[in-house]
């Protein structure tokens, strides 16, 4: 969603320096305006829910400045994180564990497959 994180209650570290290379990126390719909207959003967001972004929210500026296409920036963001999800796999072989989610599922049961094309 580009707000919130579960761990840095306080705001995203990493969030920081993607908006300082939004803002110079989106300078040096004249396209200030996707700068000047993510900061209207965040302030918006701030007020409103109290969320500071996390590392996602500045990357789609950044991604557009270097010009990635908008089809791949969902890729991006996947292989951005493939080495973590490696990790979490290897830690779960080596301890030989499952790992259980902090979550406990609320939705509805037994749910009867769509296939794609008659979903909406």
């Amino acid at each position: 969603m580009g707000f919130g994180h579960r761990v840095y209650r306080g705001g995203d570290p990493r969030a920081k320096h993607l908006k300082e290379m939004s803002e110079r990126l989106t300078k040096e390719k004249d396209e200030e305006k996707w700068y000047t909207l993510s900061c209207q959003v965040e302030e918006a967001v701030w007020d409103l829910k109290h969320l500071r972004p996390n590392v996602d929210f500045y990357s789609a500026s950044v991604y557009h400045a270097l010009g990635i296409d908008v089809d791949l920036f969902t890729l991006v963001f996947s292989v951005s994180r493939v080495s973590g999800w490696l990790a979490h796999i290897f830690e779960q072989y080596r301890d030989n564990r499952l790992i259980r989610p902090r979550a406990i599922y609320v939705g509805p049961e037994s749910r009867e497959y769509q296939p794609i094309e008659k979903r909406i």
